[in-house]
């Protein structure tokens, strides 16, 4: 469809959805406000410092639900270890999820690495600059091919993450929910039509530091923006009203026991599924407790664990010193464990036997690892 056929059908479905459009679709001064906006105050990150596609889809990867002050050290540290597309082909899973760790979403590292030996084997290492090529490797879908396709190649082609979806609900007044239907259809057309011919990768830059720094979910700094009076939802008078929040779930609280299980010096480890959450990673083995399970002193918690650990390891346990309590906060849950410390009067067959000093070697959740900085004494 051509641009303009697009700027015809967004001004036809602003009326159809409830927009007030009394003057022409402001696509070229949306443009160039933007842009020069973008020259003058684009935010100093490292992956703005490249055009190599490699890198540029690492930092887009990173950058899926996870802050940018968070990725910058990671970004630096996996380009440092893997700084190719073969590098990476070429390494074991186990280095790039223990290169991951702490960064959470681990699928995204687990795809990766799948990705890049399709890139190595079928596209002779080099990434597609085709949105066809980049949609057939596993991680990356519609918005991510976009941001490589306009940053890296500098190809007219939209994006939409949450920073650009609030962005465009505000400024053409879109009311619904940004993540489903006709609405998200919507803003895709709203953005594929505003990108400039020559300038993808600046302008849809422009537009994901426009919703992190300026139009920000709570309290938006109107006065500071460059499209503030093209912007309808600012002059609503009420711009945090778009885009429709929905409401939140509570998220369920799950207590678990976990087991330090320890014989001769060596500690029991146990390798999560490849796939599905920490998919690959090491634990130390827990058990969520059981809901008809009335546990009202300690000394329950360790005959449950000891039993869990004969029937689970094959190992007959002594002891159960408190190692402390843990918490932490998952993307669809919380999570609370209580660790205790056993001896092990049998060697069993299942799992990992390590030494403490060798925990830091493994890729771990981060619950996980904070239990093995206590027992490294960190």
């Amino acid at each position: 469809m051509l641009q303009s056929d697009l700027v015809r059908l967004i001004l036809v479905l602003t009326k159809v959805m409830g927009m007030t459009t009394e003057s022409p679709f402001p696509k070229k001064r949306i443009q160039t406000r933007l842009l020069r906006w973008f020259e003058n105050n684009a935010r100093d990150l490292p992956w703005r410092k490249t055009r190599d596609p490699y890198a540029i889809w690492i930092s887009e990867i990173m950058l899926q639900q996870t802050q940018v002050s968070t990725v910058i050290p990671y970004y630096r540290k996996f380009l440092r270890l893997f700084p190719t597309v073969r590098h990476l082909a070429r390494a074991d899973l186990s280095k790039v999820l223990k290169t991951w760790e702490g960064l959470g979403y681990y699928s995204r590292a687990r795809n990766l690495h799948k990705a890049s030996r399709i890139v190595s084997n079928h596209f002779r290492g080099k990434i597609p600059d085709d949105r066809e090529g980049l949609l057939r490797l596993p991680g990356i879908g519609k918005y991510t091919a976009g941001a490589i396709l306009s940053i890296a190649f500098n190809k007219e082609a939209p994006i939409l993450d949450g920073n650009v979806k609030r962005v465009l609900s505000r400024a053409f007044a879109v009311f619904g929910n940004p993540a489903k239907g006709r609405t998200e259809d919507f803003l895709w057309q709203l953005s594929e039509s505003l990108v400039p011919k020559g300038h993808a990768g600046s302008f849809n830059q422009a537009l994901m530091d426009l919703g992190s720094t300026i139009c920000t979910p709570k309290d938006p700094q109107c006065l500071r923006c460059p499209v503030r009076n093209l912007c309808k939802g600012r002059v609503s008078g009420d711009p945090e009203r778009y885009p429709f929040k929905v409401t939140q779930k509570r998220i369920p609280h799950i207590e678990a026991l976990a087991a330090v299980v320890e014989r001769n010096g060596n500690i029991l480890l146990r390798q999560r599924p490849p796939r599905g959450l920490l998919g690959g990673l090491w634990e130390f083995p827990n058990w969520k407790t059981e809901s008809h399970w009335k546990m009202e002193r300690e000394s329950d918690y360790k005959r449950w664990l000891k039993d869990c650990i004969k029937k689970d390891c094959g190992l007959s346990a002594r002891g159960g010193k408190t190692v402390g309590t843990f918490r932490h906060t998952f993307s669809h849950f919380k999570l609370t464990l209580h660790v205790y410390h056993f001896q092990s009067l049998n060697k069993g067959k299942q799992g990992k036997w390590t030494r403490v000093k060798n925990l830091d070697q493994l890729a771990m959740p981060r619950i996980h690892r904070r239990i093995a900085d206590v027992l490294s004494g960190k």
